[in-house]
Parts: structure tokens; C-alpha cells; sequence
């Protein structure tokens, strides 16, 4: 008999993950004791969590997953057992491609809104597995480089979901074999759990008389741990206070740390000479960062990796990279990024990154000119291109997430676009007034999507609706630019008049730079098209015009193959 309860417990579990809404619960509170034993490559996690039901029904059961190579041990309520069923998901949201998830029989129904907390154990070993990538058809000497994650004797660094789920959490499957699956499951996670708290007791298990090695955490700075004559443990604290968009790692190995005015770098002993070029690379570009938004709130970290072929991790104003021999222009324009988000900080995630992006561009413009600057921007149009085609490929999908900027929950969008959006208003607001908008900018007065756009108005006298619309509150897509004509006449004995006409095919309008062509010079305007409209640009030259082209590459758009004209002689 009790054989039988039990099969139609697991039976009717099993049942159930059919229907299971796996993003039900968004997990508010992580209180968590971590132990990691370096020599054995093992974790082992006990703690408390916190769901709160966002769904619109009452919810009987939970998903709960972590990485496939970790093992549930206990799930509670109130010091109560509760019955669950573990299986095995395939999902790329982990190294190992695939989950261990645990689907639980709760006490009771939560309602919508309201919370359970659970009491949770599990362990297992963390190594280095990129199965995800080579069953995609990726040589995994080339993987490894990139899903470089692992608990190690020497050294160990862990980052969290989308990499390895060390803590719980609860997404839909995504696999990188389907399209955008996994960024988009990642995405909404991230959205949920924007406001989530984490606090984890770090705990390294040691051979007796083992050196103790140093411990860091995102978001927090390194610890030195003394070294103790007999030492078998160590333990400190490290929180997270945004899990949900810094995705929470911990870094263990043997370090020292290189510490000036505006960077901590982070290095192994025997790499001190390339660890001076990082710092020295972080002093180059303060001044530039500070003159555009202000002084730094925090210092920006940089962290290396054991892995001189390992792929860069940011997390806020951290870099988790190889300390390699870079030319030092290279180390300035990736270290704006770490110093930006160290200087300005924002709740929205198209601000925070978007702005690091496009001071990335404009430091480049500071080195090699605006040509140069443009090239840079110009690596995030393809993934663009292909986030708006897939978007526009699934509009009649309805469980595919909004991704205006205001609500974006992909890279592609949030980071990428974003950039260009920055860079836009630049080239329509000027330096001085985009400066002064954001030295008033005050990240906890932004709760809602117009305040910046408020901001920005104030400043400059001029009316952003139309623009904050068709690319911030609304995902339009992107223009399509076009010359329809182009006619020159003789305006006096020294000048030529051409007047210019640009359509823009596209759903999203942009003030966009028309140049024309003349020889030995170049004569730029900007024209404002809105989308699916024309507009009509009249440019004075002194010498008879021969081309014209619309678009220097400042704003994205669909097609540039129709961008240039040659300029008919006047009859």
C-alpha cells in the first residue's frame, strides 16, 4: 500500500510539470550558507527562499532548478518535509545543458501576490563542462574559453544563471539550438528578479595546513584572507543586491590587488607587469568619464582570469578578464565601460548599459575621430538587425516579450540599441546639453519611463516625444533611408544650391546627417524624417555637387544599400 501512495504521488508530480507554470514565482530572498570544498570541486548550498506568486491564478506547486551536476537533498516548509519530484530538464541556461529540477507539492495554494518561504539543501561538484556549446558543434578547446566556469584546487570561479545555476531559480527551457530561446528566458528572469535580494555565508572547506587563497565576489571587494598556521576553513559574507541583472559570481585563486585612485585590479602574483597596464589604461580614461558623468561612485574592479584564452565577464562596475598584453588603446575603451558604470548608475537597464556603450564610442571618437567612433558603434548593428527580424518574425507570438527599451530583456536591445539611441541624441541635443541632463539625473527619482525624457527636454527647449516613442517606449523597428531626387541649380556666381530629398521606408523616424559630395569636399545637413514620411534638405556648395549619401552610420537602420545618389548635372 504504501508502495502505491507513493507511485501515485510521483505519478500525479510528474503530472503535473506538464501544466506546470514554471514562472509563476518570482524568487524575492535568497538567504543562503555556501560551502565549497576547492579540492574535492564540490558545493554544497543550505539555506531559505523566498517566492512571491506573480501569476494571475493560485499556484499548488514550484519549480525549483539548479545545474544537472548538482543533486537536490531537502525542500521545506515550516520544518516540514515536503514531497517533490526531481528530474532532469534540458536547458542551455546552464553549462551542463540541463537542470536539475525539483517540482514541489506546496502546503497549501498561494494566492496571487502572496509568499511561501522554503527551506532548501542540495550539492554536488562544479567542473569545467561545456556541453552546452559542443553539442551545438562547437571544438570544445574553443568552449571551454567561453563557459569557463568551474570549482578547482588551484583556482575557482563560478558565475551565476545563464552560466551555472548554483543558486535556485525557475525559467522555461531555452536551448541554443532554437533560435533566441535562452536569451529570452534569461531576459525575463532578469526582469523578474531586478528587485530580488541575495545573501550568501561563503564558506571554503581547506586541507589542514592548506594557504589560505584569496575570495572575491561581484559587486564586492576582494578579500585577503590571513593565513593561519592549521587552517581548514574559511568563511566571510558576500551579497548581491541586484541578482537579477549583475548576475552574482565568486572568484577564488591567489591574488594581490594593484589599488589606485580610480580602479582595483585584481592579479595573480606572477602578472603584476600587465596588471600595471590595466590600472595605468583605468587612469587614461577617468578624466574623460568624470568630465561626462561625473565623479565616480565606486571604484571599478578588474579581476583576472586564470584563462589567458577566456572569454571577458562584466557585473556592474567589475571586468572578470585575462590579463593579456593589449594595446593599451584597446585596454582604454574596454576599461570606459567598468569606469562609466562606476561614475553613473541607473534602475534602468537601457540607461546603464546603453550609456557605457556609447562612451565607449565617444572616447573612441576622442582617439581617432568620429569616423572611427562610428566603426565601433557599428559592431552591435548586426545583432540588432537580427533581435529586430526575429522580433518582427514572432510579432504574432504572444508569450514574446515586449522589447521596447523601456521593457527590453534582451542584449541585443537593452545594451546594443541603446548605444545608438545615446548617440542619436547626442547628434541631436550637443555634448554640453546631454552633459548637463545627466548631472541631474537622479537614478531614484527614475520611476517612470518619461522622467528622462523630461530631463533631457528641459535642457534642450525641444520636444523629444516623437523620438522617446518610436525607440524607447515603443519598439518601431528601425528606418529605412533613401535619396528620391536630387537637383542642383546655380544660387550665384561661387555657389551651388542642391535641394534633397530622403524617404524614410521605415516605422521608426530619426534626425538623420544628409552629405553632399562635391570635389575636394563634403557639405553635411540634418534632416529630420519621420517614419514611412519624406523630407526635403537644401545644402549651399561652392563647388557643383556630384553625390549625395544619407546616413554616416549614427543611426541604425534596415538597408543601406539605397543610402547614396549621384547627383544629375543641372541642365
Amino acid at each position: 500500500m504504501k508502495y502505491l501512495i507513493a507511485v501515485w504521488i510521483v505519478f500525479g508530480a510528474f503530472a503535473s510539470s506538464f501544466s506546470l507554470d514554471r514562472e509563476a514565482f518570482t524568487f524575492t530572498n535568497y538567504h543562503l550558507s555556501v560551502s565549497v570544498e576547492p579540492e574535492q570541486q564540490r558545493l554544497a548550498v543550505r539555506g531559505k527562499i523566498v517566492l512571491r506568486n506573480d501569476s494571475s491564478t493560485a499556484q499548488k506547486n514550484a519549480a525549483l532548478q539548479i545545474s544537472s551536476s548538482l543533486t537536490w537533498r531537502q525542500i521545506q516548509a515550516d520544518g516540514k518535509a515536503l514531497q517533490f519530484v526531481s528530474q532532469t530538464l534540458t536547458s542551455d541556461i546552464d553549462h551542463t545543458g540541463a537542470l536539475s529540477e525539483a517540482i514541489v507539492s506546496l502546503p497549501a495554494e498561494i494566492l496571487p501576490g502572496a509568499c511561501v518561504e522554503l527551506e532548501i539543501g542540495y550539492e554536488g561538484v562544479i567542473t569545467l563542462d561545456a556541453t552546452r556549446l559542443t553539442r551545438i558543434g562547437l571544438p570544445k578547446d574553443v568552449a571551454v574559453h567561453s563557459d569557463w566556469d568551474q570549482i578547482g584546487k588551484e583556482f575557482s570561479a563560478v558565475r551565476g544563471v545563464g552560466y551555472v545555476a548554483w543558486y535556485p531559480i525557475a525559467t522555461e527551457v531555452g536551448n541554443l539550438s532554437e533560435g533566441n530561446t535562452v536569451f529570452e528566458a534569461l531576459g525575463r528572469w532578469k526582469k523578474r528578479e531586478e528587485s530580488a535580494e541575495m545573501k550568501v555565508g561563503l564558506r571554503l572547506s581547506l586541507n589542514e595546513g592548506a594557504e589560505l587563497p584569496s575570495v572575491y565576489c561581484s559587486r564586492t571587494r576582494l578579500v585577503l584572507l590571513e593565513q593561519m598556521s592549521r587552517a581548514v576553513a574559511a568563511s566571510f559574507q558576500c551579497d548581491f543586491a541586484t541578482p537579477g541583472w549583475d548576475t552574482p559570481a565568486f572568484v577564488v585563486g591567489r591574488y594581490q590587488a594593484l589599488e589606485r585612485p580610480s580602479a582595483i585590479v585584481i592579479h595573480r602574483p606572477m602578472n603584476k607587469v600587465n596588471a600595471e597596464k590595466f590600472s595605468q589604461a583605468a587612469g587614461a580614461v577617468a578624466p574623460f568619464v568624470k568630465d561626462w558623468f561625473g565623479p565616480p561612485h565606486e571604484k571599478a574592479q578588474v579581476l583576472e582570469l586564470s584563462d589567458s584564452g577566456a572569454s571577458p565577464f562584466e557585473s556592474g562596475a567589475a571586468l572578470l578578464t585575462p590579463l593579456n598584453d593589449t594595446d593599451p588603446k584597446l585596454l582604454q575603451i574596454a576599461l570606459v565601460h567598468e569606469l562609466t558604470h562606476a561614475a553613473f548608475s541607473s534602475p534602468q537597464p537601457w540607461i546603464y548599459e546603453g550609456i557605457a556603450h556609447f562612451a565607449q564610442a565617444a572616447y573612441r571618437e576622442q582617439q581617432a575621430g568620429r569616423a572611427a567612433a562610428l566603426d565601433l558603434l557599428g559592431l552591435h548593428r548586426s545583432a540588432i538587425l537580427d533581435a529586430e527580424k526575429a522580433l518582427r518574425e514572432g510579432a504574432q507570438d504572444k508569450s514574446v516579450p515586449d522589447q521596447s527599451l523601456v521593457a527590453a530583456t534582451i542584449d541585443e536591445f537593452y545594451r546594443s540599441k541603446a548605444a545608438y539611441v545615446w548617440w542619436m541624441l547626442r547628434d541631436m541635443l550637443g555634448d554640453e546639453i546631454l552633459r548637463k541632463s545627466l548631472a541631474l539625473y537622479q537614478p531614484e527619482k527614475d520611476r517612470d519611463p518619461p522622467y528622462l525624457q523630461h530631463l533631457l527636454e528641459a535642457q534642450s527647449k525641444r520636444d523629444l516625444q516623437w523620438f522617446f516613442d518610436d525607440w524607447v517606449y515603443h519598439d518601431h523597428g528601425l528606418p529605412d533611408f533613401r535619396i528620391v531626387s536630387a537637383y542642383t541649380r546655380k544660387a550665384s556666381q561661387d555657389n551651388f544650391l542642391i535641394t534633397v530629398t530622403v524617404e524614410n521606408l521605415g516605422e521608426a523616424g530619426a534626425e538623420v546627417p544628409v552629405m553632399v559630395q562635391f570635389d575636394g569636399g563634403e557639405m553635411t545637413e540634418r534632416a529630420l524624417v519621420r517614419a514611412k514620411s519624406k523630407a526635403v534638405v537644401r545644402v549651399a556648395t561652392p563647388k557643383l555637387p556630384t553625390d549625395v549619401r544619407v546616413n554616416d552610420g549614427s543611426v541604425p537602420e534596415t538597408d543601406t544599400s539605397n543610402n547614396s545618389f549621384k547627383v544629375p548635372k543641372p541642365a
